[in-house]
This record gives C-alpha cells, structure tokens and sequence, in this order.
C-alpha cells in the first residue's frame, strides 16, 4: 500500500513538473493546487531557484502563502528573500501572523523594514507588534487572528458573530470571552456554543475558569502545560489580564521539535543550527570551541595517567584495561544525563525532587557497577589467570559506574537548579569528565594494592 502510495504521488509530481516545464499555467494550476499544501511544500522545495520563480509567476501570493506555510524551519526566509520584494511583503500579508514574525525574525532589520513598508498598513500594523517581543517567549509564538465574544452578548448573536469572523481566525474551536476593557473572563468550546439556546448570554454559559499563560512565558514551559491539559489553543494575556493572543497547538508541534533538536544538539556539543548544507567552515568554527576545551580536558586526563607512571612501570597490563575502564563511564554518564535532561524537559524531576532524583540514580549506579564488576572479575580472571587483577578492575568500574551515574544525572539537575540550560552537560563534556574520574578511581586503586599485584 505504501509504495502504491508512493508511486501515485510521483505521477502527480511529474505531471505536475511537465506543465510547469513547458508553461501550460492552467494545467500546472489545476494539478498543484488539488494537492495537500504539504505536498505543494514538498514539490517546491524539491526544485531550483529558476524553478521556483517560475512557480512564483503562476501562484497568487494567497497560494503561496499556503506553501511557504508548510516549509520547514529557516528554508521559508530564504525563499522570502528571493521573490520579487512586493510579491513577498503580500505573501508575509496573508500568512498567519506569527508564522510571518517567525519568518521576519530570520531577516535583516533593513529587509523586515522594507517589507513591513510595502505590505498593508493593517497587516503590518499587526506583525509589528508582535516583532518586539522576545524570542521564544508567548508573545513571539502567538497569533493575534482569534474570535472573542463579550458576555453580554447572546448565544444568537455570537453565532452570527462567529460567522462573520471564523474565516479570518486560526482556529475557532475555542472562543475566548472577554469584558469591554479588553480583560479575559472566560472561554467557551464551540461544541458549548453551537448547542446553547439561542436566547442564553454568553455569560449564563461561560467556563471561567480558564487557564492562560503570560505574554512572556517561555515557549518550553508553554508547550509542557499545553502537553499536560490536551488544550488545542491557549489564550495569552498581560500582567492586567488583557488577552493579547492564543497560542495554538501547531505552533506548539514546531516548538517541541525545535527544542528538541536543540537540545540534541547541545548533548552532541554542537550547534542547533549547523545543518547538512551548511559551509565546512562555518561548521567547523561552531564545533571548535567545544573540542578545544574538550582537548584541554583530554590533556588533564593524560597528565593523571602520568602521575601514574610508576604503576604502570610496574605492572603493565593496568594498561589495556584503560579504554574499558574510560568507556564504561563514558557510557553510563552518558545514560544518566540523558535521563536527567528528559525528566527536566518533561517535568518530572520537578515530581520527584532533587534528592529523590539523586537516590534512585546512585541505586542505579550501584546495581549496574556491581552487575559489570563481577563480570569483568570473571572475565579477566579466566582469560588471565590472575584473581586480584580481575578483582582490581571490577572494583574499579563498579566504583566508576556508581560516581559517573550520579555525576551524569547531578550536572545537569544543578544546572537546572541555577537557571543554565541543563543541555549545556553536553555528552562530550560528561564523557570527558567522567573519564577523569575513572582514571583516578583506576589507578589510585591500583597503586593502593600495588603489594598485591606484584
């Protein structure tokens, strides 16, 4: 069914290509317009800038305010700025408005200031007061195009109301309801509204108990509140209880997968935005300042090994067992902080509490450090033949395994605890740290019954 799926979908896309490529405007119209949006976005990305402009000539900006609005991430500013100016700034014009902030966000001020002067006094009126708030903050995601009723409005007129205003909104299934200074009072579904008698005001009817967040809420907070009450939409409000906008759940899809791949990104030591396209150089010199301290860090950690020299001359075959010892606590710091940067994201460590968080981990530090030491003991002992060796590394690593749990886990819930991105524990930086530890735990073993290897 799949690829039957997949192969329909290529036909369409070819037709779509040979009337673009041969200028027959009302066959390629006809057979890109009937398709999903998504599809548009899928089928435009996929061509050339000729190609593109093309496109631009045969689409009203309404309809390529449709495709820009399924582009993914920074790819939409891109193509904004390669369009004819004012073709662009009436595209910007039909988009949501928070979708065009997003948009404008990522552009030069002299070019936001340009598009804001072309495009329709209303439109910019409306962009511009969004464009001021702070990044990744409520009043940068929300959108202004939403329906309010007033409660002493009855059910039939905020029918007819709602009529007149739905096609300009993002969504209607809630309607927010408001006094006349402007301040939120309640909400009401529409599945409420549409069943209500026609002769009931709005508010014999409304829910005021509605939950809101602050125009300068950060995003994340917003998404996990919007995760945990299933809301489809979430009114946004000043300190004086003004509804200023709604936040709907779409937007909050992007903001989940935006902090999620920023936080991939930064437990992988790397920058949120270094793509596959991006220039080698650039790249690299986003990489660099991680790995410098990183190497800096390398270096500690070989200077511990030469403090050990004398053990080492001395028993020898400590030696092989160093990337053993330095990988396991690699790895399981490395579990532990994943865990940890999960919980903070998901609000589970604010259920559970510090402590609770620290003991379950060093539990299970001391299951899987003990579990792997008895194990490596045998291990060594039949392949060496030596008792005390084996006992030596597998006290190591059960040691090793306990501290670099708890290390992987308390790092980034500290971070958290100061208000730093607990993300910022990057993998490498743990790993590293963690491989410090390791050795010293190692190797001051070692040297402490040195009587019984010798």
């Amino acid at each position: 069914m799949k690829d039957l799926e997949i192969h329909a979908k290529k036909l369409i896309n070819d037709a779509i290509e040979e009337a673009l490529l041969n200028e027959e405007i009302s066959r390629f119209r006809v057979e890109f317009l009937k398709i999903h949006p998504y599809d548009q976005s899928e089928f435009f990305e996929a061509q050339n800038e000729e190609i593109r402009h093309l496109i631009y000539s045969y689409l009203s900006p309404a309809e390529m305010a449709n495709v820009i609005e399924h582009v993914e991430g920074e790819k939409s500013s891109d193509f904004i700025v390669e369009m004819n100016p004012t073709y662009a700034a009436q595209i910007l014009a039909e988009l949501a408005t928070d979708d065009a902030v997003d948009i404008l966000n990522d552009l030069d001020k002299n070019k936001v200031a340009s598009y804001l002067t072309i495009m329709p006094k209303d439109a910019a009126a409306e962009i511009k007061a969004l464009l001021h708030y702070e990044e990744k903050t409520a009043g940068s995601i929300m959108t202004t195009e939403f329906v309010v009723v007033t409660t002493d409005m009855t059910v039939k007129e905020a029918m007819r109301h709602l009529r007149k205003e739905a096609s300009e909104a993002e969504t209607i299934y809630y309607i927010y309801v408001i006094d006349h200074d402007q301040h939120l009072v309640g909400v009401i579904s529409l599945r409420e509204l549409i069943i209500a008698e026609g002769s009931h005001t709005i508010n014999e009817i409304v829910n005021e108990h509605v939950v809101s967040v602050a125009v300068g809420d950060d995003q994340e907070d917003i998404a996990q509140m919007m995760r945990d009450y299933d809301f489809l939409a979430l009114p946004v409000i000043d300190f004086q209880n003004h509804l200023l906008g709604i936040i709907t759940v779409d937007d909050i899809m992007d903001v989940m997968e935006e902090e999620a791949s920023d936080d991939y990104s930064k437990l992988a030591g790397v920058d949120v935005a270094d793509s596959a396209d991006q220039n080698p150089f650039i790249a690299a010199k986003k990489r660099l300042p991680w790995l410098i301290i990183l190497l800096f860090l390398g270096l500690f950690t070989a200077s511990i090994i030469a403090r050990f020299e004398a053990t080492l001359e001395q028993v020898a075959l400590l030696a092989i067992f160093i990337p053993l010892i330095a990988g396991m606590a690699g790895n399981t710091g490395t579990q532990s902080l994943a865990v940890a940067v999960r919980g903070i994201a998901t609000g589970e460590f604010q259920k559970q509490g510090l402590l609770k968080t620290i003991i379950r981990e060093s539990i299970t530090g001391l299951i899987t450090g003990v579990t792997c030491g008895l194990a490596i003991w045998l291990i060594i002992f039949v392949w060496q033949g030596t008792l005390f060796l084996g006992f030596l590394v597998g006290l190591s690593i059960a040691a090793t395994l306990l501290v670099a749990t708890i290390s992987g886990a308390l790092v980034p819930l500290l971070m958290h605890h100061f208000n730093i991105d607990p993300a910022v524990a990057s993998g490498p930086f743990i790993t590293t740290i963690n491989d410090i530890i390791s050795i010293t735990i190692y190797f001051g073993m070692a040297t402490m019954f040195m009587q019984f290897l010798i």
